[in-house]
């Protein structure tokens, strides 16, 4: 991939990477109509400088007169299907991903934050904005998201948004999605995208699915689909036994489930284990070593029929600096990898250990999504009350958000993207939301072809704003004095 070129001649590449991406949506929209107003509101998203509303998206396409109610009607009807529009892009990604790697997608929830006790969707939530020591609550609509991971670049990866569900806890005001909790919720989005891969003809490729510790549970775990592999941080106090031998004098009754109770996940830290093995990794540029064990395979308390392998990543408290001395810690972490049986029975890791381990690491760039999204891209602004608009206008911001990363990334790949204006400082090594942002706009400026799309007054517009003629006769009357 080749850094992006916004010379006067011709369509930019990125832009025309955009234009692609949209065309190849096309099939989620029923008709030409609300095709053609999804593709305007793409561009007002990329012209609005103010809060990401309908209404300021209209005005930044120039749409002052006439009815809006068609454009709110996109949301509100059954105009477009939110599960196509993600099969589409699913699609689109896999040019990037060959059937031998594993497809990673990382899984995490999050609140939209609401004021109103009556939209669709919204509860009492727990408020991540407060301490863990004094927590606090807000009203928010819960989803899950579904990223994909894009392939690694010196230890950088970037999260693309594929599904963003509801979560609505049972306690939420009645919406048109069905109220589940989080684990259900990436079953479902996992079991979608095993589904989507099986009929893209790559049913023999591994899904590596990354999680946060709330979806270790043990209905996470019975309903995994096969072919999923799970990654999920686990407690450091989780009950975990041996696999059970089998019987030589096999008696009356039910076979044993367990073996014999193994140590909790924080006791191998101090289990006298001389042998820690080392693993550098690649994170963001930087050489990073991990000292951990690989330990099983177990079965957890009331999951006996599923073996998992534990991963202990031992931490770190060490002096670090040459000229300013100071402390770099890191706490220890624990893992439940499911387990692979081989034909002769025995139990595997699914993946190496060494790719593991770097996958790992780059669960967090979905909480760098979630940063974007809310502070670059503002989902959840859109003032869609209805009961089916309240959740989708927040999927399409998600998709929107996921198209126009897409296409830089087709663009720039994660390390090639342009250089910053600034005087002093040309930017971090991989690109940001920011610069993206500032380069769709740098190549669509003062282009005509971009000016007001939706306008029907006709090449005398001029003459019919009121507040234009008023500039104009006061920039007349500053030029004579």
């Amino acid at each position: 991939m080749i850094k992006d070129s916004t010379e006067s001649g011709g369509v930019p590449r990125i832009i025309g990477a955009v234009l692609e991406l949209i065309q190849a949506h096309r099939r989620a929209f029923r008709q030409e109509r609300p095709y053609r107003r999804a593709v305007g509101l793409v561009l007002g998203e990329l012209f609005n400088f103010t809060r990401q509303t309908i209404t300021q998206e209209l005005l930044a396409l120039g749409i002052t007169d006439g009815d809006w109610s068609a454009w709110y009607r996109l949301f509100s009807r059954k105009r477009f299907e939110e599960e196509v529009l993600n099969e589409c892009l699913l699609k689109e990604t896999l040019e990037h991903v060959t059937e031998t790697e594993p497809y990673c997608v990382a899984i995490d929830s999050t609140t939209i934050h609401r004021s109103s006790l009556k939209m669709p969707g919204t509860s009492w939530l727990r408020d991540s904005r407060f301490s863990a020591f004094r927590p606090g609550i807000h009203r928010a609509q819960r989803f899950l998201h579904g990223a994909w991971l894009t392939p690694l670049e010196d230890g950088y990866s970037r999260a693309i948004p594929l599904r963003f569900l509801p979560a609505f806890p049972p306690k939420a005001i009645p919406a048109e999605a069905k109220a589940c909790r989080e684990w259900e919720a990436g079953l479902g989005c996992l079991g979608w995208v095993r589904r989507e891969l099986n009929e893209l003809g790559r049913a023999k490729q591994t899904i590596l699915a990354l999680a946060d510790g709330g979806f270790d549970t043990l209905e996470m775990w019975r309903g995994l689909p096969e072919g999923v592999v799970l990654a999920v941080r686990t407690a450091r106090n989780r009950a975990l036994y041996a696999l059970p031998q089998p019987e030589t004098h096999p008696g009356p009754g039910r076979p044993a489930s367990y073996g014999e109770r193994a140590p909790k996940p924080a006791d191998w830290l101090h289990a006298g284990l001389r042998n820690w093995p080392r693993q550098t990794v690649r994170v963001r540029g930087k050489w990073i070593e991990m000292r951990y064990q690989l330990l099983g395979p177990f079965v957890r308390e009331g999951l006996p029929e599923r073996p998992l392998f534990l991963i202990v990543v031992k931490g770190m408290h060490r002096q670090v600096g040459k000229q300013v001395q100071r402390y770099k810690d890191r706490d220890p972490v624990f893992y439940l990898v499911s387990a692979a049986q081989q034909p002769d029975g025995s139990w595997q890791v699914p993946l190496p250990i060494d790719q593991l381990l770097t996958w790992l690491w780059q669960r967090w760039e979905i909480e760098v999504a979630h940063r974007e999204m809310k502070t670059g891209l503002g989902i959840g602004e859109k003032q869609c009350w209805n009961i089916r608009s309240a959740a989708l206008s927040v999927q399409w911001s998600v998709w929107t958000y996921a198209l126009l990363v897409l296409a830089g990334y087709r663009t720039w790949g994660l390390l090639h993207g342009p250089a910053t204006p600034a005087r002093w400082w040309p930017g971090a090594k991989r690109w940001s939301f920011n610069t993206l942002w500032r380069s769709y706009r740098a190549a669509l400026w003062g282009k005509t072809e971009f000016r007001a799309l939706w306008t029907t007054t006709g090449d005398n517009w001029w003459k019919k704003e009121t507040w234009l003629t008023g500039l104009d006769n006061a920039l007349a009357s500053a030029a004579r004095i």
